[in-house]
């Protein structure tokens, strides 16, 4: 189970989750949308209906789910040029994994050849803005389908599971919770994992910035993850329950 002594650490354990916040509707045009914010990181979610598929896609009768991210210029303490020509290598990266992760959430893609195309902007960023996107893209996707239930698009949500994901990492010897941007830069070890409703993981990623850590050190990350993510998927429910 999760901490809840206080020790130094802007007012929490190295085993507590900062505050997380799930704010529904943010984006009042949006068919599904989410403002997340994990501590000071915010991200907006908005989950779009589109009639259509990619082009290999196209007559099959499947839809598709894909995702977009991207960091406003000072979402980050010094202004970061817009990626307007290509996107970067770690811009590239997240959206897939974010698009992998929600894709998670069905067993399949049968509800017609509709996409949902998931965007999510980065407001201020301060850690943790990969796991802050997946867990309010989830509550974005939710409510995407809900939408397209109520507008008679569908019969039911393809829905089969929820999606959370949150940061790891050992700071200074210790092994810490949803690192914020100060603890990760400094991280010998740093995680990021996805986990779903059901507790299986869509993704690991691990590195050792500074050093290298044992089998032991990945298994007491994983399963702090793991109380992390339970904690989020908890918080999900209780929002999506409003």
């Amino acid at each position: 189970m999760l901490h809840a002594e206080q020790t130094p650490r802007l007012g929490r354990s190295p085993r507590s989750l900062r505050t997380v916040t799930l704010e529904r509707g943010a984006a009042a045009f949006a068919e599904g949308s989410c403002l997340v914010a994990f501590g000071a990181t915010r991200v907006l979610v908005a989950a779009s209906v589109e009639d259509g598929v990619p082009g290999w896609r196209k007559g099959s009768g499947l839809g598709w789910i894909t995702a977009e991210y991207a960091m406003l210029p000072r979402a980050t303490h010094t202004r970061t040029p817009r990626e307007r020509a290509q996107l970067g290598g770690r811009t590239q990266e997240i959206q897939r994994l974010i698009g992998r992760s929600v894709r998670a959430m069905l067993d399949d893609f049968a509800f017609g050849e509709y996409t949902i195309r998931v965007d999510c902007d980065v407001l201020q960023a301060d850690g943790g803005t990969r796991t802050a996107a997946i867990t309010g893209a989830c509550v974005a996707v939710v409510d995407a389908f809900a939408w397209m239930m109520r507008t008679g698009r569908i019969a039911a949500s393809p829905v089969k599971r929820h999606v959370a994901a949150v940061s790891v990492g050992v700071v200074h010897g210790e092994v810490r919770l949803d690192l914020e941007y100060a603890e990760d830069v400094r991280a010998e070890v740093d995680m990021n994992l996805v986990m779903t409703s059901e507790g299986r993981f869509v993704e690991v990623q691990g590195t050792g910035e500074h050093g290298t850590f044992d089998r032991a050190a990945l298994d007491g990350l994983i399963e702090l993850a793991e109380d992390g993510i339970r904690a989020l998927l908890e918080i999900q429910r209780s929002a999506l329950a409003r």
